[in-house]
Protein backbone atom coordinates (compact mmCIF):
# COMPACT_ATOMS: atom_id res chain seq x y z
CA UNK A 1 0.00 0.00 0.00
CA UNK A 2 3.34 2.35 0.82
CA UNK A 3 4.68 1.70 -2.49
CA UNK A 4 1.34 2.11 -4.19
CA UNK A 5 0.90 5.63 -2.78
CA UNK A 6 4.44 6.75 -3.29
CA UNK A 7 4.48 5.39 -7.14
CA UNK A 8 0.99 7.91 -7.56
CA UNK A 9 2.31 11.05 -6.45
CA UNK A 10 5.58 10.49 -9.03
CA UNK A 11 3.69 10.96 -11.66
CA UNK A 12 3.23 14.25 -12.31
CA UNK A 13 4.53 15.39 -15.91
CA UNK A 14 2.67 15.34 -19.56
CA UNK A 15 6.26 15.12 -21.29
CA UNK A 16 6.39 16.79 -24.92
CA UNK A 17 9.05 14.89 -27.33
CA UNK A 18 9.76 16.90 -30.68
CA UNK A 19 11.03 14.07 -32.38
CA UNK A 20 11.19 15.93 -36.29
CA UNK A 21 11.64 19.67 -36.76
CA UNK A 22 12.49 20.54 -39.93
CA UNK A 23 13.20 24.12 -41.52
CA UNK A 24 10.52 26.87 -42.15
CA UNK A 25 7.52 25.89 -44.55
CA UNK A 26 6.46 26.68 -47.66
CA UNK A 27 2.82 28.82 -48.17
CA UNK A 28 0.29 26.79 -49.01
CA UNK A 29 -1.17 25.63 -52.58
CA UNK A 30 -3.84 28.25 -53.20
CA UNK A 31 -6.84 27.70 -55.59
CA UNK A 32 -10.07 29.18 -56.31
CA UNK A 33 -13.14 27.80 -57.27
CA UNK A 34 -17.00 28.74 -58.19
CA UNK A 35 -18.59 26.60 -55.61
CA UNK A 36 -20.02 28.06 -52.85
CA UNK A 37 -18.60 25.50 -51.27
CA UNK A 38 -15.76 22.88 -51.64
CA UNK A 39 -13.77 20.31 -49.87
CA UNK A 40 -11.19 17.86 -51.24
CA UNK A 41 -9.33 14.95 -48.96
CA UNK A 42 -7.32 11.81 -49.73
CA UNK A 43 -9.34 8.78 -48.93
CA UNK A 44 -6.90 6.38 -47.24
CA UNK A 45 -5.02 9.37 -44.80
CA UNK A 46 -8.04 11.32 -44.52
CA UNK A 47 -6.03 14.11 -45.18
CA UNK A 48 -7.80 17.87 -46.36
CA UNK A 49 -6.27 18.95 -49.52
CA UNK A 50 -8.44 21.73 -50.62
CA UNK A 51 -11.25 23.22 -48.26
CA UNK A 52 -13.33 26.21 -49.11
CA UNK A 53 -16.63 26.91 -46.43
CA UNK A 54 -16.23 23.02 -45.59
CA UNK A 55 -18.74 23.39 -42.11
CA UNK A 56 -21.50 25.75 -44.07
CA UNK A 57 -24.59 24.40 -44.11
CA UNK A 58 -26.66 23.78 -47.32
CA UNK A 59 -28.94 22.05 -48.89
CA UNK A 60 -27.78 18.77 -50.22
CA UNK A 61 -30.24 17.80 -52.74
CA UNK A 62 -29.67 14.75 -54.24
CA UNK A 63 -26.17 13.91 -52.92
CA UNK A 64 -28.25 13.12 -49.10
CA UNK A 65 -29.03 10.15 -51.24
CA UNK A 66 -25.49 8.80 -49.87
CA UNK A 67 -27.03 8.59 -47.02
CA UNK A 68 -29.95 6.52 -48.07
CA UNK A 69 -27.51 4.30 -49.23
CA UNK A 70 -25.87 3.55 -46.40
CA UNK A 71 -28.45 3.10 -44.86
CA UNK A 72 -29.38 0.34 -46.96
CA UNK A 73 -26.11 -1.35 -46.65
CA UNK A 74 -26.02 -1.35 -43.29
CA UNK A 75 -29.26 -3.17 -42.93
CA UNK A 76 -28.34 -5.69 -45.47
CA UNK A 77 -24.60 -6.35 -43.67
CA UNK A 78 -26.75 -6.30 -40.00
CA UNK A 79 -29.10 -9.27 -41.72
CA UNK A 80 -32.17 -7.08 -41.72
CA UNK A 81 -32.69 -6.63 -45.05
CA UNK A 82 -31.29 -8.74 -48.31
CA UNK A 83 -31.61 -7.63 -52.24
CA UNK A 84 -33.93 -10.24 -52.84
CA UNK A 85 -36.70 -8.59 -50.32
CA UNK A 86 -39.63 -6.63 -52.26
CA UNK A 87 -40.82 -3.71 -50.47
CA UNK A 88 -44.43 -2.45 -51.37
CA UNK A 89 -44.64 0.86 -53.64
CA UNK A 90 -47.04 3.56 -51.80
CA UNK A 91 -49.25 6.06 -53.58
CA UNK A 92 -47.21 8.60 -51.69
CA UNK A 93 -43.63 7.08 -53.66
CA UNK A 94 -45.61 6.84 -57.20
CA UNK A 95 -46.25 10.48 -56.76
CA UNK A 96 -42.88 11.75 -55.81
CA UNK A 97 -41.56 14.38 -57.95
CA UNK A 98 -38.71 15.15 -59.57
CA UNK A 99 -36.43 12.37 -60.77
CA UNK A 100 -37.67 9.05 -61.18
CA UNK A 101 -36.81 5.17 -60.80
CA UNK A 102 -40.65 4.86 -62.38
CA UNK A 103 -41.87 2.37 -59.99
CA UNK A 104 -45.86 1.97 -59.76
CA UNK A 105 -48.03 1.59 -57.59
CA UNK A 106 -49.59 -1.54 -55.62
CA UNK A 107 -46.20 -2.90 -56.79
CA UNK A 108 -43.49 -4.58 -54.81
CA UNK A 109 -39.84 -3.55 -55.95
CA UNK A 110 -36.60 -6.26 -55.12
CA UNK A 111 -34.32 -4.03 -52.90
CA UNK A 112 -31.33 -4.81 -55.83
CA UNK A 113 -33.35 -2.73 -57.85
CA UNK A 114 -33.98 -0.06 -55.32
CA UNK A 115 -30.16 0.29 -54.90
CA UNK A 116 -29.88 1.31 -58.64
CA UNK A 117 -32.40 3.21 -58.76
CA UNK A 118 -31.46 5.47 -56.00
CA UNK A 119 -27.96 5.12 -56.97
CA UNK A 120 -27.77 5.30 -61.24
CA UNK A 121 -30.99 7.32 -61.80
CA UNK A 122 -31.40 9.25 -58.77
CA UNK A 123 -34.79 8.15 -58.15
CA UNK A 124 -36.65 9.91 -55.47
CA UNK A 125 -39.80 7.56 -55.87
CA UNK A 126 -37.18 5.05 -54.99
CA UNK A 127 -35.89 6.65 -51.97
CA UNK A 128 -39.35 6.97 -50.52
CA UNK A 129 -39.73 3.29 -51.03
CA UNK A 130 -37.08 2.10 -49.34
CA UNK A 131 -37.85 4.22 -46.42
CA UNK A 132 -41.17 3.54 -45.83
CA UNK A 133 -40.35 -0.11 -46.13
CA UNK A 134 -37.70 -0.05 -43.40
CA UNK A 135 -38.70 2.27 -41.36
CA UNK A 136 -42.56 2.62 -41.26
CA UNK A 137 -42.72 6.17 -42.72
CA UNK A 138 -40.45 8.55 -44.30
CA UNK A 139 -40.19 10.65 -41.28
CA UNK A 140 -39.14 7.89 -39.20
CA UNK A 141 -36.51 7.14 -41.76
CA UNK A 142 -34.92 10.59 -42.16
CA UNK A 143 -34.68 10.05 -37.97
CA UNK A 144 -32.89 7.10 -38.48
CA UNK A 145 -30.56 9.01 -40.86
CA UNK A 146 -29.76 11.72 -38.97
CA UNK A 147 -28.80 9.22 -35.94
CA UNK A 148 -26.94 7.02 -38.25
CA UNK A 149 -24.95 10.04 -39.56
CA UNK A 150 -23.76 11.76 -36.10
CA UNK A 151 -22.69 7.89 -35.12
CA UNK A 152 -20.64 7.65 -37.93
CA UNK A 153 -18.74 11.02 -37.82
CA UNK A 154 -21.79 13.19 -39.38
CA UNK A 155 -21.28 16.96 -37.30
CA UNK A 156 -23.15 19.44 -39.41
CA UNK A 157 -26.50 17.33 -41.15
CA UNK A 158 -30.09 16.91 -40.53
CA UNK A 159 -32.43 14.97 -42.71
CA UNK A 160 -35.87 15.71 -43.30
CA UNK A 161 -36.52 13.26 -46.09
CA UNK A 162 -35.29 10.27 -47.88
CA UNK A 163 -34.06 12.10 -51.07
CA UNK A 164 -32.83 15.80 -50.63
CA UNK A 165 -36.35 17.14 -52.09
CA UNK A 166 -36.22 20.53 -50.47
CA UNK A 167 -37.17 21.37 -46.76
CA UNK A 168 -35.92 23.84 -44.47
CA UNK A 169 -34.84 20.85 -42.23
CA UNK A 170 -32.88 19.28 -44.37
CA UNK A 171 -28.84 19.71 -44.56
CA UNK A 172 -25.40 18.57 -45.03
CA UNK A 173 -22.04 20.19 -44.93
CA UNK A 174 -19.66 19.45 -47.80
CA UNK A 175 -17.62 17.85 -45.49
CA UNK A 176 -20.04 15.72 -44.00
CA UNK A 177 -20.70 14.45 -47.41
CA UNK A 178 -16.86 13.76 -47.99
CA UNK A 179 -17.35 11.87 -44.53
CA UNK A 180 -20.28 9.95 -45.59
CA UNK A 181 -18.54 8.99 -49.04
CA UNK A 182 -15.65 7.53 -47.24
CA UNK A 183 -17.07 5.73 -45.15
CA UNK A 184 -19.31 4.25 -48.23
CA UNK A 185 -15.60 3.44 -49.82
CA UNK A 186 -14.55 1.76 -47.16
CA UNK A 187 -17.44 0.03 -45.57
CA UNK A 188 -18.90 -1.28 -48.64
CA UNK A 189 -16.68 -1.87 -51.62
CA UNK A 190 -18.64 -4.65 -52.48
CA UNK A 191 -21.56 -2.15 -53.67
CA UNK A 192 -18.57 0.27 -54.61
CA UNK A 193 -18.99 -0.42 -57.68
CA UNK A 194 -22.67 0.61 -58.67
CA UNK A 195 -21.70 3.93 -58.28
CA UNK A 196 -19.22 3.49 -61.60
CA UNK A 197 -21.99 1.98 -63.72
CA UNK A 198 -23.97 4.34 -66.23
CA UNK A 199 -26.75 2.82 -66.76
CA UNK A 200 -29.55 -0.07 -66.37
CA UNK A 201 -32.81 -1.16 -67.00
CA UNK A 202 -36.01 -1.22 -65.05
CA UNK A 203 -39.63 -2.06 -65.95
CA UNK A 204 -38.12 -2.13 -69.46
CA UNK A 205 -37.12 1.60 -69.14
CA UNK A 206 -33.13 2.41 -69.78
CA UNK A 207 -31.73 4.63 -67.44
CA UNK A 208 -28.71 6.63 -67.24
CA UNK A 209 -26.06 7.54 -64.75
CA UNK A 210 -26.58 11.59 -63.47
CA UNK A 211 -23.10 11.60 -63.16
CA UNK A 212 -21.53 13.69 -65.43
CA UNK A 213 -17.72 13.00 -64.66
CA UNK A 214 -18.50 9.20 -65.70
CA UNK A 215 -18.62 10.12 -69.57
CA UNK A 216 -16.27 13.02 -69.25
CA UNK A 217 -12.88 11.31 -69.83
CA UNK A 218 -11.49 12.61 -66.34
CA UNK A 219 -8.71 9.65 -65.56
CA UNK A 220 -10.10 7.40 -62.57
CA UNK A 221 -13.63 8.59 -61.71
CA UNK A 222 -15.65 6.12 -60.68
CA UNK A 223 -18.59 7.37 -58.30
CA UNK A 224 -20.25 8.89 -56.33
CA UNK A 225 -23.17 11.00 -57.14
CA UNK A 226 -24.43 14.82 -58.46
CA UNK A 227 -27.28 17.14 -56.66
CA UNK A 228 -29.64 20.03 -57.87
CA UNK A 229 -32.72 21.95 -56.54
CA UNK A 230 -33.21 25.86 -57.26
CA UNK A 231 -32.42 26.17 -53.84
CA UNK A 232 -29.26 23.83 -54.03
CA UNK A 233 -27.54 25.02 -57.17
CA UNK A 234 -25.42 22.25 -58.61
CA UNK A 235 -23.29 19.83 -56.50
CA UNK A 236 -21.35 16.49 -56.97
CA UNK A 237 -19.64 14.33 -55.08
CA UNK A 238 -16.80 12.73 -57.05
CA UNK A 239 -13.85 10.12 -55.87
CA UNK A 240 -11.39 9.45 -58.40
CA UNK A 241 -8.66 7.06 -58.31
CA UNK A 242 -4.75 6.73 -59.93
CA UNK A 243 -2.09 4.29 -59.41
CA UNK A 244 -2.89 3.41 -55.66
CA UNK A 245 -4.49 7.06 -54.48
CA UNK A 246 -8.34 8.38 -53.94
CA UNK A 247 -9.02 11.52 -53.88
CA UNK A 248 -12.67 12.45 -53.18
CA UNK A 249 -14.17 15.71 -53.53
CA UNK A 250 -17.25 17.48 -53.05
CA UNK A 251 -18.79 20.88 -54.49
CA UNK A 252 -21.97 22.97 -53.72
CA UNK A 253 -23.99 25.89 -54.97
CA UNK A 254 -22.71 25.97 -58.68
CA UNK A 255 -24.86 27.78 -61.69
CA UNK A 256 -24.90 24.85 -64.16
CA UNK A 257 -24.45 21.12 -65.24
CA UNK A 258 -21.38 22.73 -67.33
CA UNK A 259 -19.87 25.03 -64.43
CA UNK A 260 -19.85 21.72 -61.81
CA UNK A 261 -18.55 19.71 -64.40
CA UNK A 262 -15.45 21.25 -65.67
CA UNK A 263 -14.91 23.25 -62.20
CA UNK A 264 -14.61 19.49 -60.43
CA UNK A 265 -11.95 18.46 -63.65
CA UNK A 266 -10.22 21.06 -62.32
CA UNK A 267 -10.00 20.54 -58.79
CA UNK A 268 -9.27 16.85 -59.15
CA UNK A 269 -6.58 17.54 -61.30
CA UNK A 270 -4.77 20.00 -59.03
CA UNK A 271 -5.43 17.31 -56.47
CA UNK A 272 -3.73 14.86 -58.06
CA UNK A 273 -0.78 16.95 -59.19
CA UNK A 274 -0.21 19.25 -55.95
CA UNK A 275 -0.46 16.27 -53.57
CA UNK A 276 1.56 13.21 -52.34
CA UNK A 277 1.32 10.56 -49.77
CA UNK A 278 4.11 10.43 -47.14
CA UNK A 279 4.28 7.51 -45.00
CA UNK A 280 5.58 8.76 -41.68
CA UNK A 281 5.72 5.32 -39.27
CA UNK A 282 5.31 1.93 -40.07
CA UNK A 283 2.63 -0.22 -38.09
CA UNK A 284 4.49 -1.85 -34.68
CA UNK A 285 7.63 0.49 -35.50
CA UNK A 286 9.60 2.37 -32.25
CA UNK A 287 8.32 5.89 -32.87
CA UNK A 288 9.33 6.53 -29.15
CA UNK A 289 10.59 4.63 -25.91
CA UNK A 290 8.79 6.00 -22.70
CA UNK A 291 10.32 5.36 -19.29
CA UNK A 292 8.13 3.05 -17.12
CA UNK A 293 7.70 3.43 -13.40
CA UNK A 294 8.04 0.43 -11.21
CA UNK A 295 8.54 -1.90 -14.18
CA UNK A 296 10.36 -5.23 -14.82
CA UNK A 297 11.97 -2.78 -17.86
CA UNK A 298 12.87 0.37 -17.58
CA UNK A 299 11.10 1.23 -20.93
CA UNK A 300 8.75 0.62 -22.86
CA UNK A 301 8.41 1.25 -26.97
CA UNK A 302 5.82 3.25 -28.49
CA UNK A 303 4.10 2.11 -31.82
CA UNK A 304 1.24 3.08 -34.61
CA UNK A 305 -1.12 0.23 -34.43
CA UNK A 306 -1.10 1.28 -38.38
CA UNK A 307 0.93 3.01 -40.43
CA UNK A 308 1.23 6.90 -40.01
CA UNK A 309 1.08 8.60 -43.20
CA UNK A 310 -0.02 11.87 -44.53
CA UNK A 311 -0.45 13.67 -47.50
CA UNK A 312 0.87 16.67 -48.16
CA UNK A 313 1.67 19.31 -51.29
CA UNK A 314 4.72 18.97 -52.60
CA UNK A 315 5.92 22.41 -50.99
CA UNK A 316 4.76 21.79 -47.38
CA UNK A 317 6.77 18.66 -46.88
CA UNK A 318 9.84 20.79 -45.70
CA UNK A 319 8.05 22.06 -42.80
CA UNK A 320 6.36 18.98 -41.33
CA UNK A 321 6.93 18.25 -37.80
CA UNK A 322 6.09 15.47 -35.50
CA UNK A 323 5.39 15.46 -31.73
CA UNK A 324 4.89 12.90 -28.84
CA UNK A 325 2.74 13.74 -25.74
CA UNK A 326 2.41 10.73 -23.01
CA UNK A 327 2.05 10.95 -19.20
CA UNK A 328 5.62 10.30 -17.81
CA UNK A 329 6.80 8.27 -16.84
CA UNK A 330 4.02 5.40 -17.46
CA UNK A 331 3.41 3.13 -14.33
CA UNK A 332 3.53 -0.93 -14.73
CA UNK A 333 2.06 -3.12 -15.79
CA UNK A 334 1.99 -2.21 -19.24
CA UNK A 335 -0.22 -4.73 -21.75
CA UNK A 336 0.93 -4.76 -25.31
CA UNK A 337 -1.30 -2.59 -27.23
CA UNK A 338 -2.54 -0.26 -24.61
CA UNK A 339 -2.91 3.08 -25.03
CA UNK A 340 0.43 5.31 -24.27
CA UNK A 341 0.67 8.67 -26.04
CA UNK A 342 -0.76 10.48 -28.78
CA UNK A 343 1.24 11.32 -32.03
CA UNK A 344 0.42 15.04 -33.58
CA UNK A 345 2.01 15.31 -37.42
CA UNK A 346 1.45 19.19 -38.37
CA UNK A 347 2.35 20.26 -41.62
CA UNK A 348 1.31 23.78 -42.95
CA UNK A 349 -1.85 24.56 -44.74
CA UNK A 350 -2.93 21.05 -43.52
CA UNK A 351 -5.14 19.88 -40.66
CA UNK A 352 -3.51 18.72 -37.96
CA UNK A 353 -3.42 14.75 -37.85
CA UNK A 354 -3.48 12.86 -34.77
CA UNK A 355 -2.79 9.35 -34.09
CA UNK A 356 -2.73 6.84 -30.81
CA UNK A 357 0.28 5.26 -30.07
CA UNK A 358 0.19 1.64 -28.05
CA UNK A 359 2.53 -0.31 -26.04
CA UNK A 360 4.87 -2.48 -28.31
CA UNK A 361 5.33 -5.27 -25.40
CA UNK A 362 4.44 -6.21 -22.54
CA UNK A 363 6.13 -4.59 -19.23
CA UNK A 364 5.17 -6.44 -16.08
CA UNK A 365 6.03 -5.05 -12.61
CA UNK A 366 9.21 -5.59 -11.40
CA UNK A 367 9.59 -7.72 -8.43
CA UNK A 368 9.37 -6.37 -4.64
CA UNK A 369 12.84 -6.14 -4.50
CA UNK A 370 13.13 -4.06 -7.76
CA UNK A 371 10.06 -1.54 -6.82
CA UNK A 372 12.30 -1.10 -3.66
CA UNK A 373 15.20 -0.31 -5.61
CA UNK A 374 13.34 2.29 -7.62
CA UNK A 375 11.95 4.07 -4.85
CA UNK A 376 15.81 4.25 -3.21
CA UNK A 377 17.06 5.74 -6.30
CA UNK A 378 14.28 8.09 -7.05
CA UNK A 379 14.57 9.87 -3.32
CA UNK A 380 18.12 9.15 -3.18
CA UNK A 381 18.93 10.80 -6.92
CA UNK A 382 15.80 11.74 -8.42
CA UNK A 383 15.84 8.88 -11.03
CA UNK A 384 12.85 7.32 -11.71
Amino acid sequence: MILGTIARRCLPLLAVVLLLATPAAAQPVAFETKARAAIMIDHRTGTVLFAKEPDLRLPPASMSKLMTAYMVFDAIRAGRLSEDDELPVSEKAWRTGGSKMFVEVGKRVKVGDLIRGVIIQSGNDACVVIAEGMAGSEEAFARQMTAKGEEIGLTGSNFANSNGLPDPDHWMTVRDLATLARALIAEFPEYYSIYSEEEFTYNGIRQFTRNPLLRSGVPGVDGLKTGHTEEAGYGLVASAMRGDRRIILVMAGLDSVQERAGESARLLEFGFREFEEFLLFREGQTVQEAPVWLGEQPTVAMVPADDVAMTLSRGARPGLTVKVAWDDPIPAPVAKGQPLANLTVVAPGHEPVVVPLVAGADVPSASWFGRIWSLSMYYVRGIV
